[in-house]
């Protein structure tokens, strides 16, 4: 049997071919598994957008929000609950300023199941007016499993206030803003809503 040699530059022609036919068809089924719509202008994941079956936070300080599993407790809506940390207080109906949420995110909550969020907290951050592990004692918060940067913490704080700290009761577009509207996850909140709305029309006949 005769073996023919393929010269090194003609092999190399027929590889980047191959390759690149392989880039264009990748490239399209990532595109149709993703819907077409997920991404924005270079590659960049669009708000509340739903990949492969997965949600997009909707900004950076949900992200944060997620990454520092607020929802464990908090829950994604932010009304509280039971949870890891016991029953957690409800951040649409908090009272707290900017500065307060700030500070507990940074310091946790002494005597509760609030951790604090900052590494340096009651060493070289002070909290509450310079108050000490020392002086706290057994009251000291938790550590939090996740700890989150300065700034982290300033974007998660701004996430609260904006979409969360006085909006009132949960509904499906909150829902939606959160998972995208592809989770069935929002389901009990539309019919809710369809069932408020059909409630109000009877009413008004």
């Amino acid at each position: 049997m005769e073996l023919k040699v393929v010269p090194l530059t003609q092999w190399v022609n027929r590889a980047l071919r191959v390759g690149l036919i392989g880039l264009f068809v990748g490239g399209g089924l990532a595109l149709l598994a993703t819907g077409g719509s997920a991404w924005g202008e270079g590659g960049t994941p669009v708000p509340g957008q739903v990949i492969n079956g997965a949600h997009r936070a909707q900004d950076e300080g949900q992200r944060i929000y997620e990454k520092a599993n607020c929802v464990g407790c908090h829950k994604w809506h932010g009304d509280g609950g039971g949870g890891y940390g016991g029953a957690a207080l409800s951040l649409r109906g908090t009272q707290l300023s900017r500065d307060q949420i700030v500070e507990v995110v940074h310091c946790g909550r002494p005597g509760s199941g609030m951790p604090h969020f900052d590494r340096d907290a009651y060493k070289d951050y002070g909290c509450y007016s310079g108050i000490t592990a020392q002086d706290l004692g057994r009251d000291l918060p938790p550590d939090a499993a996740t700890f989150l940067r300065p700034n982290e913490i300033e974007k998660v704080v701004g996430y609260i206030l904006e979409h969360i700290k006085g909006k009132g009761p949960t509904s499906y577009q909150d829902c939606v803003d959160f998972f995208g509207d592809s989770s069935r996850a929002c389901e009990v909140y539309k019919n809710r809503s369809i069932g408020s709305q059909a409630t109000g029309t009877e009413a008004k006949q």
